[in-house]
């Protein structure tokens, strides 16, 4: 029977990436220490779409939410579950969830970072998730209140009560991000305190948190998704084409130098909304690791000079990227059909091989012995 579970439900963008390869990183030493992470990342992963019921769940997922729970409790120890997508749980679904660790002591895991951040994060993660909205109209619908599953799933706020109010107040905790320039180490060590990992148990890894694309690469990514039309949907078969091989193997490649973010016109929007959500965290009952100051955007942060955001980014730039694009994707395929070859003739050598012991065996055997 698990003695104490630590839910880490969220939300999307706050290093979870990072702190989650250090986890399964460090498997071994965790269990060794007494802390478990059942199944796999990919185990998480599928038991939250199971929990969830969401639709794009994929039909050859073999963990359920409660395979992943069953695992959780044969456990004597303490037990981690980490995947950001918990957080968009309904309110039944997380009581599903942590009704389903008792006896043991859960306790809610949720990470927040600054607005001035999230924002343009979140929006580039939606379009990696095929989505075509441009990024004015997805800070549109914020601002006019047509987008409340922002709120919902991707800050801490909502996300805390949904998950936070069924356990009592010293079992919920929130992670505030640090700021730029902040020692890589410090958010690890914040997660680190809450579920009790000693200094040193753990090697950490320099940070592998899913780089960001630049305004022309993501503009080259949110206009495919928009040519696809019914071809590779999402979640699954998207994934395993256009994340695999256009994302991950060509767009994160490159130099993504022309960043972007919300334009100063938005700062007094954004530190207002910074600092409601401050105030509305202060009066929730819970364990801050971290100082809630992270929230607010850094003062140099609400200034972007001549950097235009991916709507404002003219064809020429566009066009331009996308046949870089190209040329990247014929070195992948490239790299790919010259990979499937040296597999071909390795199999093929080791036919051989087999039907000449097989060819020399049978001759051993008829021939005439002495």
């Amino acid at each position: 029977m698990a003695r104490r579970v630590y839910l880490h439900v969220g939300a999307p963008k706050t290093g979870s990436t990072y702190v989650q390869t250090v986890w399964w990183g460090n498997r071994d030493a965790l269990k060794g220490a007494g802390i478990l992470l059942p199944g796999t990342a990919a185990a998480h992963d599928q038991a939250m779409t199971d929990l969830r019921a969401v639709s794009w769940r994929d039909p050859d997922a073999r963990w359920t939410w409660d395979r992943l729970a069953g695992e959780a409790r044969r456990w004597a120890g303490d037990v981690i579950i980490s995947n950001e997508g918990l957080g968009a749980a309904t309110g039944d679904q997380a009581a599903r969830a942590v009704a389903s660790l008792a006896p043991a002591e859960v306790h809610v895991v949720v990470a927040g970072r600054d607005l001035w951040r999230t924002f343009p994060s979140m929006w580039q993660q939606s379009i990696r998730a095929r989505s075509t909205w441009r990024f004015e109209s997805f800070l549109r619908a914020v601002e006019t209140g047509k987008f409340e599953s922002f709120w919902e799933h991707h800050t801490p706020t909502r996300m805390l009560r949904r998950w936070g109010d069924l356990v009592p107040a010293e079992r919920r905790h929130l992670v505030t991000v640090p700021p730029p320039g902040a020692p890589r180490d410090l958010l690890w060590r914040r997660f680190a305190g809450i579920v009790g990992i000693p200094d040193g148990l753990c090697e950490l890894p320099a940070p592998t948190s899913n780089p960001s694309l630049g305004a022309a690469e993501v503009e080259v990514l949110r206009r495919v998704n928009q040519a696809l039309g019914d071809r590779y949907p999402h979640r699954t078969p998207y994934q395993r084409v256009v994340q695999r091989h256009l994302v991950n193997a060509v767009l994160k490649q490159r130099g993504n130098e022309l960043r972007f973010g919300v334009g100063p016109d938005r700062a007094d929007w954004v530190r207002d909304l910074a600092e409601r959500q401050i105030e509305e965290l202060r009066a929730y009952p819970c364990r801050v690791a971290g100082d809630l100051a992270d929230l607010r955007p850094a003062p140099a942060t609400p200034v972007r000079t001549a950097v235009p955001t991916p709507d404002e980014l003219d064809d020429g730039q566009v066009l331009r990227v996308a046949i870089e694009t190209i040329v990247g994707l014929l070195g992948q395929a490239d790299s790919l059909s010259q990979r499937a070859d040296r597999q071909y003739d390795e199999v093929l050598s080791r036919l051989k091989a087999r039907a000449v012991g097989g060819v020399r065996r049978t001759l051993r055997r008829a021939s005439p012995r002495d």
